[in-house]
């Protein structure tokens, strides 16, 4: 019988360390696996750009807008969101960003959009993650998913071009699905 090894976050952020991982691999931990991420093509590029500049005007000092870094969700996964809204505090330094730090995840996808769906949105909910956002790029629309539970979004909304979505940390804030795309 074929086991898999699989490692914990411990274990991952050693490999980094020690230089087995390097910065520019494009991987992340995804229950215990280490994933290869899709490389970013230049609609994918725009949204996280055009969401980054949306979201550091709009929330200013009232979040922290992290890019494309890693976001500790437990014992076996670290993924690397496109953008994510965190709480402000200031231990970032001596503890990076875990799970209840997120006030908003946003994956932008442009050809991973069933893996964004089928793996990593349970794994959001599973941490408790209370908004993720889905830039579906091909399909022009932005999925919002709110009130994870039992590993799902009882809330979810799609809204497409023409329409308006805002975090719900921030319920004065609504972006155009246009602007994003």
């Amino acid at each position: 019988m074929v086991r898999r090894r699989l490692f914990t976050t411990e274990e991952y952020y050693r490999m980094a360390e020690a230089g087995i991982l390097r910065k520019g691999d494009r991987v992340e931990l995804i229950e215990g696996e280490i994933v290869q991420m899709a490389p970013i093509g230049n609609r994918h590029f725009l949204a996280v750009t055009r969401l980054t500049h949306l979201f550091v005007r709009a929330v200013g000092e009232r979040a922290l807008v992290s890019i494309q870094m890693s976001l500790r969700l437990g014992r076996d996964s670290v993924p690397e969101p496109d953008v994510v809204l965190l709480r402000p505090r200031p231990d970032y330094r001596e503890r990076g960003p875990h799970a209840e730090d997120a006030l908003l995840l946003v994956e932008v996808s442009d050809t991973t959009l069933a893996y964004d769906r089928g793996t990593k949105l349970p794994l959001y909910a599973h941490a408790g993650i209370p908004e993720v956002w889905i830039v579906d790029v091909e399909g022009e629309a932005v999925e919002v998913y709110r009130r994870a539970g039992a590993g799902r979004y009882r809330d979810v909304e799609r809204v497409g071009r023409g329409g308006r979505v805002g975090p719900g940390a921030f319920p004065e804030l609504a972006i155009s699905v246009d602007e994003i795309l």
